[in-house]
């Protein structure tokens, strides 16, 4: 099960192309400046299976793509990969993190490392109210990174995403 704040059916600003979002409940990060202050408790939302996620992911026959947000989806990361493992052979995939790559990498549980697997795409760190830009494609702030998953992980550190369909051609 997950804890999910809402859904975005067609979202056009969490990724490129049209994406259905799923936003987690709870988040340990508390931002200042963040943009879902709603999604902070842990007890809030409501509790949805994965199935059925996924089966109301695959109803919109215009999304390419999968978001995770929040909330924090590294703070559920096992019903996250599940969602990810039924969703991965047929979308792109991608989440938002407060957490550094780095930081998810050095963590010990094996649901993060699980769901780091089966992600394509990673736009880390916390929003930072001082760095926001409205310019920067898919980002908040000027130091959250759009991480190519799948490279990061072969090479043992971050390796920035270079798709200018994610990136608008800036990094």
């Amino acid at each position: 099960m997950i804890r999910v704040a809402g859904l975005a059916d067609d979202s056009i600003v969490d990724g490129p192309g049209i994406r259905v979002t799923v936003f987690g409940q709870g988040c340990p990060h508390h931002c200042p400046g963040c943009q879902n202050p709603e999604t902070w408790s842990f007890a809030g939302g409501v509790e949805m299976s994965e199935e059925a996620l996924a089966a109301r992911i695959r109803s919109n026959p215009l999304a390419k793509g999968v978001t995770f947000s929040g909330g924090e989806p590294f703070a559920q990361p096992a019903g996250f990969a599940k969602l990810a493992e039924l969703l991965r052979a047929d979308y792109e995939l991608a989440s938002y993190t407060g957490y550094t790559f780095e930081e998810l990498y050095a963590m010990e549980d094996p649901a993060v490392r699980k769901l780091l697997g089966l992600l394509d795409i990673l736009v880390d760190g916390r929003f930072v109210e001082a760095e926001r830009t409205l310019t920067l494609r898919f980002r908040g702030s000027r130091n959250q990174r759009i991480i190519d998953l799948p490279r990061s992980l072969a090479a043992g550190r971050a390796v920035l995403c270079t798709a200018e369909r994610w990136t608008g051609g800036e990094n």
